[in-house]
């Protein structure tokens, strides 16, 4: 299937699970410890001192501490404070080239506000820890399942209206001879199972990704619109209805 369905909203990872993953090893926790348990829902690179302005809450911001450098005291404490009331979940700084210790101004800040600090004390590839961050972040829980249609196909059998649907998703492919019918009818089922990458769908049907391309244009040019989800799914139900209408041809 093409779709991916949670019970519940995926769990976001703690700013503590992040900090076991590789990318962040070595990262020193100054401030916060009692915050480390708050979810993280995105990790920004941020250089500028107002940052604050563009959260939405409990991100995550990573800097070589450059916006700091030119803050005196006051405006440090500031600084600090608009993270805090912005809703960010933390502050990882970067102690390489423009700070060698975190400002005491800043850190006595996030010690008042109990706001995560943390540190590298070494040159680290901000690439690296988005992407370990962001990874985790978008990660489906582990006992997510793929959803079952089994619902809308009885819905379309106890109302009558099943083979009206599939005619009108898929009656231009209905109508080929039997050869090319088949051939169409499993490649669109493969593209769908596998959201339209072309190498796992050619994998599926042992061919060629070439090949994958020429019948999807064949099946564009038949179908129309393939792209909205909406369509997708009146596909994959379609599809659904065909194949338990084989079937029960091949049955009888």
């Amino acid at each position: 299937m093409y779709l991916r369905c949670w019970p519940d909203s995926p769990v976001l990872p703690t700013l503590a699970d992040l900090l076991t993953l590789p990318a962040f090893a070595g990262a020193e926790v100054l401030s916060g410890q009692s915050r480390l348990a708050q979810p993280v829902t995105w990790v920004h690179v941020s250089e500028i001192a107002d940052a604050a302005r563009f959260l939405s809450g409990g991100e995550v911001l990573l800097s070589t501490g450059s916006p700091l450098t030119s803050l005196n005291d006051v405006e440090a404490e500031a600084y600090l404070r608009s993270l805090a009331e912005g809703g960010a979940h933390g502050l990882i700084l970067e102690l390489v080239r423009d700070l060698r210790d975190p400002p005491p101004a800043l850190l006595g800040a996030a010690r008042l506000y109990d706001f995560p600090l943390i540190v590298f004390r070494k040159e680290v590839s901000f690439a690296a820890l988005t992407r370990a961050a962001h990874a985790r972040i978008l990660r489906p829980p582990a006992d997510a399942s793929e959803p079952s249609l089994a619902p809308l196909l009885d819905a379309l059998n106890e109302t009558g209206r099943s083979l009206g649907f599939m005619q009108a998703h898929l009656g231009a492919l209905l109508a080929l001879p039997p050869r090319p019918r088949a051939t169409l009818l499993s490649t669109l089922g493969a593209l769908l199972d596998h959201n339209f990458n072309m190498a796992q769908s050619a994998r599926q049907l042992g061919v060629r990704r070439q090949t994958i391309y020429y019948r999807l244009e064949q099946l564009r040019a038949m179908l129309g619109d393939l792209d909205s989800p909406r369509r997708q799914l009146g596909l994959q139900l379609a599809l659904e209805i065909a194949r338990g209408e084989a079937s029960a041809g091949g049955e009888g």
